[in-house]
């Protein structure tokens, strides 16, 4: 008898189940300092406690896309690790901060099934929650995901295919938004001197940097999550599938393109919510990630004073410059450089 875990197979999940996932993770400073040398963000509130304080919060932060891929690494052996590929999100909300010493553990529901047409695969969609060492729920949110089937013959399941809302409204942001005192942001510390008021919806923001992903790099990255999916790893097996190549997990090109965003954003301290997003296509070692940013919405936030929120797509593209700001080649086709397009809402100081 097998006492190794080759992951749960399409056929394994059904609607209503629930998942416990294994080893909770005590999130350490260490962790912050090496996510800060994979991406090189630099955003005041989680790099300085002194910034963090003066304007309310306890300490420095966790950064937020950390949470998410640590939470994230937590479900993929159990719903992820027989993946063909991580297909979206949706729903995601940070609903309280983290700090360097919590403890983060991760529950997941199956809201839904749908068998695909060649039969040899299926859509899995699931609900995630992350909660800290108190049981405070921390963030939770939807992905969908590509299942491999153990057995091209079983039989398909009835498919349940969940609503899930296009967008939250601003309004809908509640515990992800906390009281803040903007008199004293300073914005030479900062590195910005752009607060809410000086941004437009239809504004595009090209982030002009580019950062080249390394092998060892992406594969750092993605163990520090313990997310264990083989498709990352396994030279020997992917070398013999479809890309000829381990691919890069799709959360480390997220960082990147949140790390890039500094340059235009840096006010932008708190991703509060994430409405959707998609991987449009694989990355690789090698590859540059240049990004670029569209304002969608701006919303002041009634009983948050001194705080914005602003909707915000982000374009990550590779191996080309973002200038010319790369979406679309024919119609609703996405340029063959597009890897990523993700719709959020992100928090700013507002002075007004």
């Amino acid at each position: 008898m097998t006492k190794t875990n080759s992951g749960n197979f399409f056929e394994d999940f059904r609607v209503g189940q629930e998942i416990v996932h294994a080893t909770p993770r005590t999130v350490t400073s260490g962790d912050v300092a090496l996510y800060t040398a994979l991406y090189g963000g630099r955003f005041a509130v989680q790099s300085a406690d002194s910034f963090a304080q003066a304007i309310g919060y306890e300490r420095a932060p966790v950064d937020d896309l950390l949470v998410f891929h640590v939470v994230f690494g937590k479900t993929v052996p159990d719903i992820s690790l027989n993946a063909v590929a991580n297909l979206g999100y949706a729903d995601l909300r940070f609903l309280a901060a983290v700090y360097p010493g919590d403890t983060l553990n991760a529950v997941s529901d199956v809201i839904g099934v749908k068998e695909t047409s060649k039969g040899d695969s299926g859509i899995v969609y699931v609900r995630s929650s992350g909660f800290n060492q108190d049981g405070v729920k921390v963030l939770e949110y939807v992905r969908w995901v590509l299942v491999r089937k153990r057995n091209n013959a079983s039989p398909a399941p009835e498919a349940v295919v969940p609503t899930l809302p296009s967008a939250l409204e601003a309004d809908q942001l509640g515990d992800a938004v906390p009281f803040i005192d903007a008199s004293a942001w300073d914005h030479h510390l900062s590195g910005s001197r752009h607060f809410f008021g000086d941004y437009q919806p239809g504004e595009r923001i090209d982030h002009v940097d580019g950062m080249t992903i390394e092998e060892a790099e992406h594969q750092l990255a993605t163990r520090l999550y313990q997310n264990t999916a083989k498709v990352h790893f396994n030279q020997h097996t992917e070398g013999q599938g479809r890309f000829g190549r381990r691919l890069v997990y799709g959360g480390h090109v997220i960082s990147l393109a949140r790390a890039l965003s500094f340059n235009g954003l840096g006010n932008a301290f708190h991703v509060a919510a994430v409405n959707g997003g998609r991987h449009v296509a694989p990355a690789f070692a090698g590859d540059t990630i240049y990004a670029w940013s569209e304002i969608l919405d701006a919303q002041p936030l009634t009983g948050r004073e001194g705080v914005g929120a602003l909707r915000v797509r982000t374009v990550g593209v590779k191996n080309r410059a973002c200038g010319d700001f790369p979406l679309f080649s024919e119609g609703t086709t996405y340029d063959e450089s597009v890897v990523l397009d993700l719709d959020y809402w992100v928090l700013i100081p507002r002075l007004d």
